[in-house]
């Protein structure tokens, strides 16, 4: 910490002017949908997808390091400080494989963000942080988010994470490399390019729905005969292959329907109290340990004179 110190009469000033600043946002968040797709984008069905074929991934974990590399992010060592062994999806790790196994059948999974044509969490943000991009991945504006996390609660796949190791509220996910800049020059994704047995393909949506169905045909004993994220959610651009039922992999079960539609109005509702709720508590925070440091400065000061 700096010696600056922040007056307690400043503190409130910010805290009372950013609880009426960020009401009055959320207050004109349904009117102001465009901002929320970032540039009036509201789905890119045609758009960039990944086609992950679980019968070809080996574990190797490639994916999952190629990831880290290309966008700077710790890795989560395990207990004996040598190994990079997530347990899950965190701020600092956006993939993830992961080994499903039962008695009779077992297959990796590799989990990340599905890239929703038309996204829960995009609909969720009540200040746009997160939109859609015109290659149709969704992406993050961290210098917009208070860290409301809504965009946590609407995901059906349970996958933005909070970056709790920073006292910034960012939230991390995979953004397809856009984030640092592959994307935007003609670029595949790391985690496609560092895979060694073809697992992963990059391409637009219609081409890789193309040949996952051609797959699935020409090796009916093979595939289950769905292809993970045409359908579901409305779709998605991470579409998955798989020998093993998805439910077995962790996927939920969704129906066609856009996912946004079941939690847009609740949250809306909610952005007032959350956001007072933050600013009273984060003011309560301020009082409690100014009073402990004006505390500690009197006990300095007396041992001081003694």
């Amino acid at each position: 910490m700096g010696n600056k110190t922040l007056d307690r009469r400043e503190f409130l000033k910010i805290a009372g002017a950013s609880v009426g600043g960020l009401l009055l946002t959320a207050g004109g968040a349904a009117a102001a949908e465009s901002s929320k797709t970032g540039d009036g984008i509201k789905s890119v069905p045609n758009g960039y997808a990944m086609l992950y074929d679980a019968t070809k991934c080996v574990g190797c974990r490639a994916c999952q390091t190629a990831c880290r590399e290309a966008n700077h992010t710790p890795p989560e060592l395990d207990v004996t400080g040598n190994y990079d062994e997530p347990m899950d999806l965190s701020g600092d790790t956006w993939t993830l494989i992961k080994l499903y196994k039962d008695p009779s059948e077992s297959s990796f999974v590799k989990k990340q963000c599905m890239h929703c044509i038309d996204p829960a969490c995009v609909t969720a943000c009540p200040l746009g942080a997160l939109h859609i991009t015109p290659e149709g991945a969704v992406a993050y504006h961290q210098d917009i988010c208070f860290g409301c996390r809504y965009c946590m609660v609407a995901c059906p796949f349970e996958v933005p994470r909070y970056q709790w190791r920073s006292v910034t509220p960012y939230i991390q996910k995979c953004d397809f490399c856009v984030s640092n800049g592959r994307l935007e020059h003609g670029e595949t994704p790391a985690c496609v390019v560092a895979c060694p047995t073809g697992a992963l393909k990059f391409g637009t949506r219609p081409e890789l729905l193309s040949e996952a169905h051609e797959r699935i045909k020409k090796e009916t004993n093979t595939y289950v005969d769905h292809i993970f994220g045409e359908h579901e959610a409305g779709g998605t651009h991470a579409l998955y292959l798989s020998a093993v039922p998805f439910e077995k992999l962790g996927f939920p079960k969704l129906n066609d329907t856009p996912y946004p539609a079941k939690i847009t109005i609740p949250l809306d509702i909610g952005v007032p109290g959350i956001i007072v709720g933050m600013t009273t508590f984060a003011t309560g925070t301020y009082f409690v340990t100014g009073r402990k440091e004006e505390r500690t400065k009197k006990e300095e000061t007396h041992d001081n004179d003694s």
